[in-house]
């Protein structure tokens, strides 16, 4: 199938939205808008949309920076990305177009 990749970066992975951290959220929204199977990744520094330096610390793993990346049809992609511009978070993302496909067993 074709459709888009998307990255989504958080700089910082605290508290954001109803008491839940970033990436938990963005997975959520994710859910919400018809996208299933993302990977998080954990990165180990960053520079933030308003130069801000962020970096995983031995005492503050809060602003520990990461990265949720996710494939889907466009239509679906389209749709998370509404509902994360109107989250209020401010988030920074990448958008390719990619082929994809789920293999092996009774998958839809």
């Amino acid at each position: 199938m074709q459709g888009s990749q998307l990255t989504v970066y958080a700089a910082t992975t605290g508290p954001c939205k109803h008491y839940k951290n970033t990436v938990d959220w963005i997975l959520d929204e994710a859910q919400q808008a018809g996208l299933h199977g993302a990977t998080v990744i954990e990165i180990s520094e960053c520079i933030d949309i308003h130069g801000k330096y962020h970096a995983a610390r031995f005492l503050e793993l809060a602003d520990q920076p990461r990265a949720v990346t996710l494939a889907g049809d466009d239509g679906r992609v389209d749709a998370l990305l509404d509902r994360l511009r109107h989250g209020g978070v401010p988030l920074f993302y990448t958008r390719c177009p990619v082929e994809f496909e789920v293999l092996g067993g009774d998958v839809p």
